[in-house]
């Protein structure tokens, strides 16, 4: 987690918008990423979903494998999961289609000013 945020970080400072997505279960973790730029240049979204869910779309297996004991220390299964407490924005990604998500994110940057509606053509 320190690394992507360190990387997104050299991007923020290029000026490039940068998106990460990755599975970051403590919060010590995302506050250490939240401290690396400046206040307001990191959007925390989180994008929750039932574990259940989670499981449905597993295309490698990794949970079923995790509850046999195959995999020690899987989020969610034999790790804790702590679940950020402001995130800037909250996505139920278990009852709202992708695009859904997607309009909810760029709506976000749009209304923060990181990025500009098109204008009509």
């Amino acid at each position: 987690i320190r690394r992507i945020g360190e990387v997104a970080k050299l991007f923020l400072d290029a000026g490039v918008i940068t998106l990460t997505a990755f599975v970051s279960p403590f919060q010590a973790d995302r506050a250490q990423a939240r401290a690396l730029v400046a206040e307001g240049d990191f959007i925390e979204i989180y994008c929750a979903a039932e574990l259940e869910v989670c499981e449905g779309r597993d295309p490698k297996g990794l949970y079923a494998k995790a509850r046999a004991g195959v995999i020690k220390d899987f989020t969610g299964i034999s790790s804790p999961y702590e679940a950020p407490l402001k995130p800037e924005l909250r996505l139920n990604t278990g009852a709202m289609a992708l695009e859904q998500s997607v309009a909810l994110v760029i709506d976000y940057l749009e209304t923060q000013g990181v990025l500009t509606a098109p204008s009509p053509t």
